[in-house]
């Protein structure tokens, strides 16, 4: 299944306490059970302004309706074409 970055534009995301990170997965997780094994969220980056998340989807569509159900913003949904990291320089 192909692997998606979405990019969240949320201002000041980091500062979220645990408690709204939580809370926020529970509704992500929700939608996604909802939805059925065709999306799987992968894990997330939280940086002070933004939040980026992994995904695998069969295309940006099923991204962007558990984004619309959810009510969270993907600003820019990407799909990853190949994985690097050092030892690709091997």
């Amino acid at each position: 299944m192909p692997k998606f970055i979405i990019e969240r534009e949320i201002p000041g995301a980091g500062n979220l306490t645990p408690a709204d990170l939580q809370s926020i997965s529970q509704k992500s997780c929700g939608i996604l059970n909802e939805m059925g094994p065709k999306i799987q969220w992968v894990n997330s980056y939280v940086t002070d302004e933004k939040i980026y998340c992994v995904y695998l989807a069969p295309d940006e569509s099923t991204i962007r309706d558990h984004a619309n159900k959810g009510q969270f913003p993907a600003n820019s949904i990407s799909q990853v074409r190949e994985t690097i990291d050092p030892t690709t320089a091997e």
